[in-house]
């Protein structure tokens, strides 16, 4: 006769030497689970009957809580005076804000390090602009930052930029350049496409990366540095009518963008500078830390970056009755009509309906990443704390447990499970509520970090939470205003918080 154990084992019946097999044979394959933590340990022996299987946890409790003591924002790193070599002068209100919130630290004049929370935000940023991009077609890839200095002299840029390039030679002597902008480049990428027919523009291309310009005098944050992020956009079309109609679908896509935002831009016409081109737009927004003149007509729709007009004539040149106002601005985006003027030197044609070849008309069209994070702080804000667009504060909730040893301490039980009833409430909070469990700091200490952080949404866990109808107080710091809201109510609030 044998029996079949509990692991599938065939044995036979137990009895004298055959049974002392069996148990040796059995322990050893216990002792074995154990080791691979299949089984837990038992005071029990042998029997697989003794044996209880440990239940499955539940995968949403078990996920770590996020605790303000373990992000990476050292204080030593928030001093805003440190070290004046690495940072220089500290000019405006966002780069004081970055840096006494741990967003950012200097690493050399107009470089910096990004710390944890900025890149969340910049994270959701990008998300942003993807779902923008992608929305009138644009298609990303990603481009090499170092860029040969050939191309750059074909399109007689390498000295028209002058020192602005960041220069470097290979060990082969070869000469290259760090890319601030990528026109030659994307272009000699299409021209390898022999193939490419009309059926398939308009062609639009577009990577969000680094950047590299080398700024004299790098100043403001991260407003005016050396080394930023960028997304740069590519268009190709079969006509000048066409390439104008994307023209004006990127600029659309642009007001969506900055309208999901909450920021007010202004679209002024703007010189092509450097890069080139028969049109240009620049998406200005108004601040007076901005760099950029501004003259917008307060009867019409008319405005435009005081280095295109003429004369300094205050009459409006659109409706001819306006008068024209100066303001500053600081520009976070830009759009060019290019023609052929890049498509033509490097070759990049598409084949006609007539299936002849033909050149391309182009267009280009960036927006600063790390300039809108800034420029947003910029305007937003208090001096004493970050104020951010909705959708780009790193996390949403901050949930605040009484201090350890209060006549409340009780509450801190409460706190930790709202954090976890808030991550579970739906999607658009998972991952956005912190805890700031350092309880050995007062209440009104924790709220001033909070503050300088900009959680959209701090709530206070204190008396009210322990009473017969449990209250919370929530603080909305886009507003100012402070609610007093039962658990519910609190839910039915955060339930309405949109993410990206």
């Amino acid at each position: 006769m044998s029996v079949i154990s509990a692991y599938g084992f065939v044995s036979p019946a137990r009895s004298g030497s055959s049974m002392e097999l069996t148990n040796r044979i059995r322990q050893r394959v216990f002792q074995r689970l154990y080791r691979a933590r299949v089984l837990p340990r038992s005071h029990h022996s042998g029997d697989a009957q003794h044996a209880t299987v440990p239940a499955v946890p539940n995968p949403k409790r078990t996920k770590p809580t996020l605790l303000v003591s373990r992000l990476y924002q050292p204080s030593n790193l928030r001093d805003v005076g440190q070290d004046v070599r690495l940072q220089g002068e500290v000019t405006c209100k966002s780069q004081r804000l970055m840096q006494q919130a741990g967003l950012i630290h200097p690493s050399s004049p107009g470089c910096y390090y990004y710390l944890p929370a900025i890149v969340r935000s910049m994270e959701k940023l990008v998300r942003l602009i993807d779902q923008e991009m992608q929305g009138i077609g644009g298609q990303k890839l990603d481009m090499p930052s170092l860029c040969s200095a050939d191309l750059w002299k074909t399109s007689e840029r390498w000295d028209l930029m002058g020192k602005e390039l960041f220069r470097l030679k290979d060990r082969h002597g070869a000469d290259y350049c760090l890319g601030p902008t990528h026109e030659e480049a994307v272009t000699t990428l299409v021209a390898h496409q022999t193939t490419l027919s009309y059926r398939q523009l308009p062609l639009l291309l577009y990577q969000i990366t680094r950047k590299f310009r080398d700024e004299p005098k790098p100043k403001l944050g991260l407003l005016r540095g050396r080394e930023f992020y960028m997304k740069d956009m590519y268009s190709y079309d079969v006509s000048e009518e066409a390439a104008y109609e994307t023209y004006d679908a990127v600029r659309q896509a642009y007001d969506r963008l900055f309208a999901r935002l909450g920021l007010r831009c202004v679209q002024v016409q703007a010189d092509t500078g450097n890069i080139g081109g028969e049109l240009s737009h620049e998406f200005q927004l108004p601040a007076d830390i901005g760099e950029d003149r501004l003259l917008v007509c307060g009867s019409c729709s008319f405005s435009a970056n005081v280095e295109t007009m003429s004369s300094d004539s205050t009459d409006c040149p659109q409706c001819k009755t306006g008068t024209l106002v100066e303001s500053k601005g600081i520009e976070v985006g830009h759009t060019f009509y290019l023609g052929k003027k890049y498509s033509h030197i490097f070759n990049a044609t598409f084949s006609s309906a007539q299936n002849k070849p033909s050149i391309a008309e182009m267009g280009c069209y960036g927006l600063g990443v790390t300039r809108i994070l800034a420029a947003a702080i910029e305007v937003l804000s208090t001096e004493e704390g970050i104020r951010w667009p909705g959708l780009l504060a790193p996390y949403q909730v901050c949930v605040l447990p009484p201090k350890k040893g209060s006549k409340v301490d009780d509450a801190s039980l409460l706190a930790k499970d709202l954090v976890h009833t808030l991550g579970e409430t739906g999607p658009c909070l998972r991952g956005e509520v912190v805890l700031d469990d350092r309880t050995q700091m007062t209440i009104g200490k924790r709220l001033k970090d909070a503050n300088r952080l900009g959680y959209p949404y701090v709530i206070v866990v204190g008396q009210g939470a322990l009473e017969e109808t449990p209250r919370f107080e929530v603080i909305c710091q886009q507003t100012g205003e402070t609610m007093f809201l039962s658990k519910d109510g609190l839910l039915d609030l955060l339930g309405r918080v949109e993410t990206v």
